[in-house]
């Protein structure tokens, strides 16, 4: 194994375990920022897969972090894929966004709450008859096909759906998905071998896997967050019974991904759960329940749970205590971090320390005094230094004080 990658993962596993290791990890989202650095636009990262894979090398060998995460998946990338579908529910730069803007999601009520039942007594056939015509603008044609129960009818199932098929429509979104297939290979075989050749050079990927929990499956993409809170007070058992139908599968993905990349790290995106998003009842009823499994069910497969405390989650610090300890790494956004060595400093290892707001607009004595300040909070143990968020806009040379900072007060 490459020298410099032991390295790393020693000090990954070191600092996940709650152990002091031969310096402080550093953790780098690159996100947009190589776009930047290395001469790019942000639109390349969209249309031009082999520059951007380079330019993410160049910056990643240019700072050398112990670990990494960059824009690589396929709801983020190709946007040929894009097009192909029609793709209502996201924005790319270079496409409906000017080229120096991020990309962006677009929240909708895409599942009616009347709807639930229909999802519920058959998941599959509302997702692909009635979910994915309206996200995907060229592929309305999928709702014209017979409901995925007429299977049942075994050697008469071919004439229902052969029908269906011949329906201009349908063949028309039929076309549209095998158009889509070559590309959206071809994106994702380029990026798996680019992850491939950064680890052979010594760097980690940090996300072998991800995931997100079943609230946020629903209020990101179904119903909307705005859906999703009126479902808590007028549909709270049909929200908690689409809840149930989605967590085997989201774990189920979680475990598969990490197993076919060789990495044990799993990504959680969480977004709904942080403090002011909903009150502590509903978030032991709603929430903490599935992300609390999750976390242990990746554990108990082996895995390393990265889950991604996005706001404020001061007041939640009491439920994570509960969780398994030196098994996880915890990245938190705004959450005061005395309050965090305090409450989870003998439970998991907290990636946190550097607010991206100073590394745009501070200076290089501010983020070295903040790095020093982090390091000391935590006497260096369990802790991953990272940035709050993405790195988009951070200054290249703020970014570097803060890598160089990390390796003086870390060691």
């Amino acid at each position: 194994m490459n020298k410099k990658l032991q390295e790393k993962r020693k000090r990954i596993a070191d600092a996940v375990a709650l152990q002091k290791p031969d310096r402080v990890p550093i953790f780098l989202m690159q996100n947009y920022m190589p776009a930047r650095t290395e001469g790019l636009t942000y639109k390349d990262a969209h249309y031009n897969i082999d520059g951007w894979i380079e330019a993410n090398r160049n910056f990643v060998r240019r700072y050398d972090p112990d670990m990494y995460f960059m824009i690589d998946q396929p709801n983020q990338g190709d946007a040929t894929v894009h097009e192909i579908l029609g793709t209502v529910s996201v924005k790319w730069p270079g496409g409906s966004l000017s080229d120096n803007l991020p990309h962006q999601f677009v929240e909708g009520e895409y599942m009616l709450q009347e709807e639930y039942d229909h999802f519920l007594d058959d998941p599959s056939d509302y997702l692909l008859r009635v979910f994915v015509p309206r996200i995907f603008s060229n592929l309305k044609g999928l709702a014209k096909l017979p409901p995925l129960k007429a299977l049942s009818l075994g050697h008469l199932s071919p004439n229902l759906f052969g029908m269906a098929i011949f329906d201009p429509e349908v063949a028309g979104a039929m076309q549209k998905l095998l158009e889509m297939s070559k590309p959206a290979a071809d994106f994702v075989m380029k990026i798996g071998a680019a992850h491939a050749g950064m680890l052979d050079e010594g760097q980690l990927y940090a996300g072998g896997a991800l995931t997100v929990v079943p609230f946020d499956v629903i209020s990101d993409f179904l119903r909307g967050m705005r859906g999703a809170m009126i479902d808590m007070f007028q549909v709270p058992d049909k929200l908690i019974a689409a809840m149930e139908k989605f967590y085997p599968l989201l774990l189920g993905a979680a475990v598969q991904g990490a197993t076919i990349s060789g990495n044990k790290h799993v990504f959680i995106a969480l977004h709904r759960g942080s403090d002011g998003f909903m009150s502590m009842k509903q978030f032991e009823k709603f929430y903490w329940p599935y992300l609390k499994q999750m976390i242990c069910d990746l554990i108990d497969a082996g895995l390393t749970p990265m889950p991604v405390f996005e706001g404020i989650y001061e007041q939640r610090l009491d439920y994570l205590r509960e969780l398994p300890a030196g098994k996880i790494i915890g990245h938190f956004d705004r959450s005061n971090l005395q309050m965090l060595q305090n409450k989870l400093g003998d439970v998991m290892c907290v990636a946190a320390g550097m607010p991206v707001s100073l590394l745009q607009t501070g200076t290089v004595e501010t983020v070295r005094q903040q790095t020093k300040k982090a390091i000391e909070i935590f006497e260096g143990k369990g802790l991953i230094m990272a940035s709050s968020t993405v790195l988009d806009e951070a200054k290249p040379e703020l970014l570097q004080a803060w890598v160089d900072a990390t390796r003086e007060f870390g060691a």
